[in-house]
C-alpha cells in the first residue's frame, strides 16, 4: 500500500507530545497593549445558529464566546470561579445554590443585568421549547428564586454533584437579557466584551467592542472572523497579511510555521478529540462483535500520522487528559485485520457483503483524509467502505440532527466536565447522544454519577463507565488533537486567547500594535 509504506517512514515523529493540559505553549514578541484596529481572524470553521442556548457547536461558541458571560467559569485549573455572579454558595445539604451578582453588569442593549435575567436565561435553558443543547442541566432544578435584584437562589430537588461545573460550560450558564429568546438565534445580545455586529453566513462575523463592558472594555475596535475551512487558504491568508491571526495551522505545515521568524505561534494540548462512530440503529452495528471487529481494522496511530501528521496523541479514554476521570490502563485495541476478518463472518457478514457508507464532513479536512485512509484498511477486511464528503450544514442536518448515516467521524472540543461528556453523548437520553447508544449500564452509572458528590467515588465510577464503552465498542475512540494558532508580529497578548477549556478564544486582552 503506497500510503502505508508513507507512513511507515514517519512513525518515528510520533511520541514527543505529552499532556500539559490546556495552557498554551507561546512564541512570542509581545510589546504594550494600545488600543485600536479590527482584528482579522482566519476562523477555521463555519457558525450555524448563533442562539447560544441551541448551538450545539464549537465553532459557533467560539465566537460567541466574546458577545456573552457564564454566570461562572473556570481557572487554569479548572476550578470553577465566579464570574456574573460576584461570589455563590452551596448549601449544607448540597441542594441549595445561592448566586450574588456582580453589579454595574450591562447587556449590549444598554440594559442592567438583574436576577430576572439570571431567571430567565436558566428556566429558557430548561425549557423543551426552547431546543437547548444543555437543558439536562437544569433537570434536578426544583426552584428559582430571586429574592432581590443582585441574588438568584437555585434549589435542587436532589443532589447534583456537577451542577455548578456545567454552569461553567458552553452555554447553560450564560445570561441573556430577559425576554431576547426569539432574537437570539440571528442578533445575539449578551454582556461580553464585544458586541455582534452582522454575518454573512458561510462567510464572516463581524464583531464590535463593547465599551460598557463591566471587566473593562476591550482594545480591539472589533473582531472580524472570517470562516476559511480550508487549511491552505487560511494559511496563505495568514502569510499575504490578508489575515491576523489563523487558528489550526495545518498539520502538514506546523514545523514550517515554527521556523519562520516572522510569525507566531501558540501551541496546546489538547484542542479536542475524535472519534469514529457506528450508528447503532443501523443493523450490523447492533451486534457489538461487528463494532469491535470494526475497531479491530484500525490502527490508530498510524491514522494520526496519516491524516494529522502526528499532531497530537492517541488515546483510549475521552476524558480530559489531566482529569481524575482520565482512565490511564485503558489501551485501544491494536490493528488485527485477519480476526477482525473472522469475527465479521462469524457475526454473519463474510467477506464482501457489507457496504458502509462513511459520511465525512469536509469542515474537518483531516476527516477527508482518514476516511480515504480506513478504505484501504477496510478493503483488506473485505468491507467496502464508500465515501460521502459533506459540508458542515449538511452532516449536522444529516448526521446530527437526522441520523442518516452507517458510520461517520466525529471531534469534540474538551468536554472537561465529566458528566457533560459521558452523560451526553452515551447515556441513552444525552443530548448529543446522535448514535442512538442505549445502554442500561451507561445510564445507571451516569445517574450514580450525578448523586455521588466524593471527588474520587466519582471518577471512578466514569472509569467503569469508560470500561463499558470499551467493552461494547460503542463508539472507537481515536485521539486528541493538538491546538495551534498562528499570527502576524504585531498580534499581541496572545497568551490570553485560549481558555482554560481548550477550546474556547476570548479576544478581551488583545491588541494590534501601529
Amino acid at each position: 500500500m503506497k500510503r502505508r509504506t508513507f507512513l511507515g517512514s514517519t512513525t518515528a515523529l510520533f511520541g514527543t507530545t505529552f499532556f500539559t493540559g490546556a495552557m498554551p505553549l507561546v512564541a512570542t514578541a509581545q510589546t504594550a497593549p494600545v488600543t485600536g484596529g479590527t482584528l482579522i481572524w482566519g476562523h477555521s470553521e463555519t457558525t450555524q445558529n448563533l442562539d447560544m442556548h441551541q448551538t450545539g457547536t464549537a465553532s459557533t461558541g467560539r465566537v460567541l464566546q466574546n458577545v456573552h458571560n457564564s454566570i461562572v467559569t473556570v481557572d487554569k485549573d479548572l476550578k470553577v470561579i465566579p464570574m456574573l455572579a460576584e461570589s455563590f454558595e452551596q448549601s449544607d445539604d448540597g441542594l441549595t445554590y445561592t448566586f450574588k451578582l456582580r453589579p454595574g453588569v450591562k447587556f449590549h442593549d444598554g440594559s442592567d443585568m438583574t436576577a430576572e435575567d439570571v431567571k430567565y436565561s436558566f428556566e429558557r435553558c430548561a425549557d423543551p421549547a426552547t431546543g437547548a443543547v444543555n437543558f439536562e442541566v437544569f433537570n434536578a432544578v426544583e426552584t428559582i428564586e430571586t429574592p432581590d435584584d443582585m441574588t438568584v437562589v437555585v434549589t435542587l430537588k436532589t443532589v447534583n454533584a456537577p451542577f455548578l461545573s456545567r454552569l461553567a460550560e458552553n452555554g447553560a450558564g450564560v445570561v441573556m437579557p430577559a425576554g431576547s429568546g426569539d432574537v437570539q438565534g440571528e442578533t445575539p445580545i449578551g454582556c461580553g466584551p464585544f458586541k455582534f455586529v452582522s454575518r454573512e453566513f458561510g462567510n464572516k462575523v463581524e464583531l464590535a467592542r463593547f465599551d460598557d463592558y463591566w471587566d473593562g472594555p476591550a482594545y480591539l475596535d472589533g473582531v472580524t472572523a472570517r470562516e476559511i475551512p480550508e487549511p491552505t487558504v487560511r494559511l496563505t491568508g495568514l502569510r499575504t497579511g490578508e489575515l491576523h491571526m489563523i487558528n489550526d495551522i495545518p498539520a502538514d505545515r506546523t514545523q514550517e510555521i515554527e521556523d519562520d521568524a516572522s510569525l507566531q505561534v501558540v501551541k496546546w494540548f489538547p484542542l479536542n478529540w475524535d472519534f469514529v462512530n457506528l450508528n447503532h440503529t443501523f443493523e450490523p452495528f447492533q451486534n457489538p462483535d461487528v463494532r469491535k471487529a470494526f475497531d479491530m481494522i484500525i490502527d490508530k496511530e498510524m491514522l494520526l500520522e496519516g491524516a494529522l501528521w502526528g499532531q497530537g496523541a492517541t488515546t483510549a479514554s475521552p476524558s480530559y487528559p489531566t482529569s481524575a476521570s482520565y482512565d490511564e490502563a485503558l489501551t485501544q485495541r491494536a490493528q488485527d485485520v485477519a480476526t477482525a476478518k473472522q469475527m465479521l463472518a462469524d457475526a454473519g457478514y463474510p467477506e464482501g457483503s457489507l457496504n458502509i457508507v462513511f459520511k465525512a464532513t469536509t469542515n474537518y479536512p483531516y476527516h477527508i483524509e482518514s476516511a480515504q485512509i480506513l478504505v484501504e484498511w477496510f478493503k483488506e477486511a473485505g468491507v467496502n467502505l464508500t465515501i460521502e464528503q459533506l459540508t458542515w450544514a449538511d452532516w449536522l442536518s444529516q448526521c446530527w440532527v437526522d441520523k442518516d448515516y452507517q458510520m461517520t467521524m466525529m471531534n469534540f472540543f474538551t468536554l472537561w466536565e465529566p458528566d457533560f461528556l459521558y452523560y451526553s453523548l452515551w447515556n441513552s437520553t444525552g443530548a448529543f447522544n446522535y448514535r442512538g447508544i442505549n445502554d442500561p449500564e451507561i445510564d445507571k452509572l451516569t445517574e450514580e454519577a450525578r448523586t455521588t458528590v466524593d471527588p474520587a467515588a466519582r471518577a471512578d465510577i466514569y472509569k467503569a463507565v469508560q470500561q463499558q464503552i470499551f467493552d461494547q465498542a460503542h463508539d472507537i475512540i481515536l485521539w486528541f488533537r493538538n491546538g495551534s494558532i498562528g499570527a502576524q508580529p504585531g498580534v499581541g497578548g496572545l497568551d490570553t486567547v485560549v481558555h482554560p477549556n481548550g477550546s474556547n478564544f476570548n479576544f478581551h486582552k488583545v491588541w494590534l500594535q501601529a
